[in-house]
């Protein structure tokens, strides 16, 4: 008396298929999950036991041991609920066995019986797939998710009671209980923020223009008011849409986080992530116990992450983003596991120049001591600013920069233009953008003369060898923008004062 189905158990963004078996015996009643499962996993027998009961189906009077396997890989959550329902009524024969272990099964029970959404079902159902398994029984909830899918034969149940009917149990009492139909859901509006709405602020345009057309990450120090939070939250609407690859990928972590709109399909825009300066370390990278959970670095990935009043945020909070700007992704390591999710973003981060913000022009209104000043802007230590490729001044707003300026409309074809230059450019080498290019392949390409000036900054410590790599990489974003096939010296320059806030002398 053994009945069998399948469910997925995920380890980050990745999705094992794993055999649900449910064993009868004539014994003392018990009910028993062995398999690594977690606390939440292993309070399932209550779960399922009263959703059978509110079904109106016998709950058998046996010894029930349900399997998880393979045995060693640990399982978390609530989304085998369901297959382990399915797998006990198998058993007792209460549904037909055949068609309930050919197709996998995912959803939480509730104690009535239906059947509750759940997150990563994008990820979840892409596993199954890729597995063979193209049959997929999923909450009505998440039935629009999972059918993003492409070639998963996804199916949407309310209800235990309509799960078993469909597997041809014509006893179950009839289910008046509503279904659960929609789920709370985040929605960025940062597609609708139109650059046009920046008054002014030629130099910072610019800088956020050469950000996107690289995949640069940028640092804007300004007085308050002078625009700097305007500009970040404008610069997803002057990126490309994210590839079908791209998609998925940011799809399932937004599922997995639970910020994904169904309704809305794949996500297309790049994401926006600004988190508050009081974000915990496990907010911004992830965490959680058992297998963590994606922080704002991997749902900004594919798009950008905002920190606004940058030096407020915690040390130990900014230089845990110093290895996933290296690497675009994060491994986060629990005792049960280790959770990998990407986490390729745009690092954009604002600044006050100072703890009274006023430190700008002439600095007259400036009330703080040098002192003072010197270990405000310290937060930012020299390791994570020297992997921010462009860091500007944004200039206090004054009478007469009001002009109107280009709208996003105008100035994305033209990023969209430069990045293709750069993919054609990188074609069959695996990298998409110059802020990913490697520093090596690019010098060999760029001339003696555009490449002297680097190295005398270099010799005289005004940059470091990250910093010369990266100021190369803006210059060749730069060529792009301007059409021409290799940076000049005129290019190099012009990223070296990018890179440096126009400090005098650097680029001599």
């Amino acid at each position: 008396m053994i009945g069998r189905t399948r469910s997925i158990a995920l380890a980050g963004l990745d999705g094992h298929l794993i055999d649900v078996e449910a064993h009868l015996a004539a014994s003392l009643p018990a009910f028993t999950i062995v398999g690594l499962p977690d606390a939440s996993l292993s309070e399932a027998r209550d779960r399922v036991r009263a959703a059978v009961s509110s079904t109106g189906l016998p709950w058998p009077a046996r010894r029930i041991t349900v399997n998880l396997s393979p045995a060693s890989l640990p399982k978390s959550g609530s989304v085998t609920d369901v297959a382990i329902a399915v797998a006990v009524l198998a058993a007792s024969g209460l549904v037909v066995a055949g068609e309930a272990a050919r197709a996998v099964h995912l959803g939480e029970l509730g104690l009535d019986g239906r059947v509750r959404p759940i997150r990563g079902v994008l990820p979840a159902v892409a596993a199954a797939v890729a597995s063979g398994a193209t049959r997929v029984v999923v909450p009505l909830a998440n039935v629009d998710e999972a059918r993003l899918v492409p070639g998963a034969d996804a199916v949407g149940v309310g209800s235990l009671a309509e799960l078993a009917a469909l597997y041809g149990n014509d006893k179950v009492r009839p289910s008046t209980i509503r279904p659960i139909t929609d789920s709370p859901r985040h929605k960025s509006e940062s597609d609708i923020l139109d650059l046009a709405d920046v008054r002014g602020q030629e130099e910072a345009r610019w800088a956020l223009e050469v950000a996107a057309a690289g995949g640069h990450h940028l640092l804007m120090v300004g007085p308050p008011g002078s625009g700097k939070t305007m500009l970040a939250a404008r610069l997803p609407g002057i990126l490309p849409d994210l590839g079908p690859d791209e998609a998925v990928v940011a799809t399932s972590v937004h599922s997995i986080a639970g910020t994904f709109d169904p309704g809305a399909g794949l996500l297309r825009r790049p994401p926006f992530e600004a988190p508050h300066h009081s974000a915990s370390a496990a907010a911004i990278v992830g965490g959680g116990s058992h297998l963590a959970r994606p922080g704002a670095i991997s749902r900004a990935h594919g798009g950008v992450l905002f920190l606004d009043e940058a030096p407020e945020f915690p040390s130990v909070v900014l230089q845990t983003l110093r290895q996933p700007l290296e690497k675009g992704e994060v491994v986060l390591h629990r005792s049960a596991g280790a959770a990998r999710y990407p986490a390729r973003f745009q690092l954009v981060m604002a600044a006050n120049p100072c703890p009274c913000g006023h430190y700008s022009g002439t600095g007259e209104r400036c009330s703080c001591t040098p002192m003072a000043r010197r270990r405000y802007f310290a937060r930012l230590s020299g390791p994570l600013l020297d992997r921010v490729d462009l860091q500007v001044d944004v200039r206090p707003v004054r009478r007469g920069m009001d002009e109107a300026g280009e709208s996003s409309a105008v100035v994305a074809p033209r990023v969209a233009a430069a990045r293709e230059a750069a993919r054609e450019r990188y074609r069959g080498l695996g990298w998409g953008t110059n802020s990913a290019a490697s520093a090596t392949w690019l010098r060999d390409r760029t001339s003696r003369g555009s490449l002297s000036a680097l190295f005398r900054a270099l010799d005289r410590g005004a940059l470091s060898a990250r910093g010369v790599d990266r100021a190369l990489r803006v210059a060749w974003t730069l060529a792009d923008l301007g059409g021409r096939e290799a940076p000049g010296p005129d290019e190099v320059a012009q990223a070296m004062v990018l890179r440096t806030r126009g400090m005098p002398g650097v680029a001599a």
